[in-house]
């Protein structure tokens, strides 16, 4: 069942979104060489309890951390390291969620370290534009997959694969609600969007093939042929008109 928000819900979760995207913004200064991963997590859930919120991933179905930090070829879900250096040339995806007054707010990003190569740096580019090129049709009236189909569309116009195996959702109340939306498919189906869904629309796009595997830590994910990957998600809310991006 997919969970309408009511005005006042959307409310908090404009909070939590404001901090979430606080935290993605400030991020761009952060990450440099010579940082670890565990050093991206402390500032992430230092941030979060700054501003008297709850880091959503710490201890979510048994996840230690309170972002997850993904390098390179890590698509999501990594778990971040004091032995995780990150090095002038690498690409790293920091995924963030804020729980404030028992609602959650869910968003990534995918960031240069350094100078990094052109198609490094294209595949970043696409995975965010491949986002607004979904955003498109989050007005109501269009279907889900319609969101789905512009992503998969603008990501493979670009040479690059979708990732079939980890979808965008719904959140509120939990991180992960009803409906699943995938970043691939045909487009006209699904439930028709309507006012009061709030959707993380999350495209995590690959430099080769999409296929990928979680490794032995149960959690991080990586694609299969060692290629590059990049994530960028937003908290969205269905509206009369223009969507709101609660985490932009």
């Amino acid at each position: 069942m997919i969970i309408i928000k009511s005005e006042q819900e959307i409310n908090i979760m404009r909070e939590s979104g404001k901090v979430t995207g606080l935290i993605l913004r400030e991020l761009e200064n952060f990450i440099k060489p010579g940082i670890s991963t565990m050093d991206v997590n402390e500032f992430v859930e230092q941030t979060i309890l700054k501003h008297h919120m709850i880091p959503t991933f710490k201890g979510y179905c048994g996840y230690p951390a309170a972002a997850c930090v993904s390098v390179n070829e890590e698509v999501v879900h990594g778990i971040p390291s004091k032995k995780r250096i990150l090095k002038e040339g690498d690409i790293v995806s920091v995924d963030v969620g804020c729980t404030h007054k028992g609602y959650v707010s869910d968003a990534a990003r995918t960031y240069a370290v350094g100078e990094i190569s052109d198609e490094a740096a294209r595949l970043i580019r696409v995975t965010r534009e491949s986002f607004f090129e979904g955003l498109k049709f989050c007005k109501v009236g269009y279907r889900l997959s319609d969101i789905s189909h512009a992503i998969q569309t603008k990501a493979e116009g670009e040479g690059f694969s979708v990732i079939r195996d980890f979808v965008g959702h719904g959140v509120g109340k939990q991180m992960h609600e009803e409906p699943q939306i995938p970043n691939y498919g045909k487009p006209g189906r699904g439930p028709r969007l309507a006012k009061g869904m709030v959707l993380a629309i999350e495209p995590m796009i690959n430099q080769g093939d999409y296929e990928v595997e979680v490794q032995l830590d149960n959690w991080t994910v990586v694609t299969l042929d060692g290629m590059l990957s990049a994530h960028y998600e937003n908290t969205v809310v269905i509206t009369d008109g223009e969507p709101e991006l609660l985490t932009l």
